[in-house]
């Protein structure tokens, strides 16, 4: 039997890869001949640079660069084992995390950080990047990575924009006459999960403003300077992201991912899988089994199991997942390609200890899992 083990890590506990090794150990304590296959996956979120080094033979690099705030801080990279490909998680350089409460300023922070991790990839060698944008606490449109790249914003005076997106609300221009040439003509695909505007009722500002602190004057300040940007872009460089679907995520970083760096935005499920290599995995497959922390309604949007459940099933391959915790809706994973879903906690216990023990629970209900196919199979229907 062929079993493809696809999970994305537990937030808080286990990596991806730390997860299929332990499914690995419990279907092989029940089935030794069984032969696994081990394939690290995220969704473009949390997780995703460590799932696409890890399952690349890769490394995590390290650069000190500008969190949201112009603070200095470590950040990680991924170098993939292609020697080809750089990883780059915005949330780690312009992240929401990484501010407290009372730091909140959607109207100053700024993505330059985010952009340093992209020079830190270019001194490098690298070329190819792979982009998630989820969790910034950010809302300039990407000027501050513009920034750190050579881009020069300036306002009607000829002088550079201060960091930070209401800033933008006096662009005049773009120069790009100190644009890194080493970007002209490299890859970047972006990790994107949302289909937002860059401006309106359903843009950047307004949509995600509000979790980063903005109040509701500071959205309207904030919409009439992307909105600004939007009309700059378009004018200067020739480019239109007004209304480009995903060109409002991340504060618009989206947009200036696409404007400054040609990027190409994608689900974010899909550009791991694809650079994970699941689909070649999945040939000869006699069973998949996935998972991820809590398994509930939102699984349905496009969240690691349900993407490689969409894959294992258009190969009519049977698909189970494992997650810390089944959560309101799970059953409506099963109309998305998964057929069985289960938890990992045996008993009555606290979320630290089960996340402490993670490991063991998980090799403990893939041996139930594995019996139960073996009852199944001796079933003589």
């Amino acid at each position: 039997m062929k079993i493809v083990i696809a999970p994305q890590g537990f937030k808080g506990s286990l990596t991806a890869l730390q997860i299929a090794r332990a499914i690995a150990k419990g279907i092989n304590t029940v089935m030794p001949d069984a032969e696994t296959v081990l394939v690290p996956a995220a969704d473009g979120g949390d997780g995703t640079l460590q799932a696409l080094v890890d399952s690349s033979n890769g490394t995590i690099e390290t650069a000190t660069v500008s969190d949201p705030l112009g603070r200095p801080i470590e950040a990680a990279w991924g170098a993939m084992g292609d020697g080809e490909t750089a990883v780059i998680e915005m949330a780690g350089a312009s992240g929401l995390a990484l501010l407290a409460l009372d730091e909140l300023e959607p109207l100053n922070t700024t993505t330059y950080g985010t952009g340093e991790l992209f020079t830190a990839a270019l001194d490098a060698g690298y070329r190819r990047f792979i982009v998630g944008i989820g969790g910034s606490a950010t809302n300039d449109c990407g000027a501050g990575l513009a920034q750190a790249l050579g881009i020069s914003l300036r306002d009607a005076d000829n002088n550079e924009l201060a960091r930070g997106g209401a800033a933008l609300a006096g662009i005049d221009h773009v120069n790009m006459s100190k644009f890194d040439d080493r970007l002209r003509g490299v890859e970047v695909t972006v990790a994107c999960d949302v289909n937002n505007p860059l401006c309106g009722d359903d843009g950047a500002s307004a949509v995600f403003g509000p979790q980063k602190g903005a109040t509701p004057e500071n959205v309207k300040q904030l919409d009439a300077a992307l909105s600004r940007f939007a009309d700059v872009v378009e004018n200067d460089l020739g480019i239109s992201v007004r209304t480009r679907p995903g060109a409002g995520a991340a504060g618009g970083l989206g947009a200036g991912l696409m404007a400054f760096l040609d990027a190409r935005l994608a689900a974010g499920v899909d550009i791991v899988l694809d650079a994970v290599g699941l689909d070649a995995t999945l040939d000869g497959a006699d069973l998949v089994i996935t998972g991820e922390g809590q398994i509930d309604h939102s699984t349905i949007f496009n969240k690691t199991p349900v993407g490689v459940a969409a894959r294992a099933k258009t190969r009519g391959i049977p698909v189970i997942a494992i997650a810390g915790g089944l959560g309101e809706g799970y059953r409506e994973t099963h109309e998305k390609g998964l057929d069985a879903a289960f938890t990992l906690v045996s008993g009555p216990m606290s979320l630290d200890d089960a996340m402490a023990d993670t490991a063991n629970l998980l090799v403990g209900v893939t041996e139930e899992i594995m019996r139960t196919i073996e009852v199944g199979q001796s079933l003589k229907v």
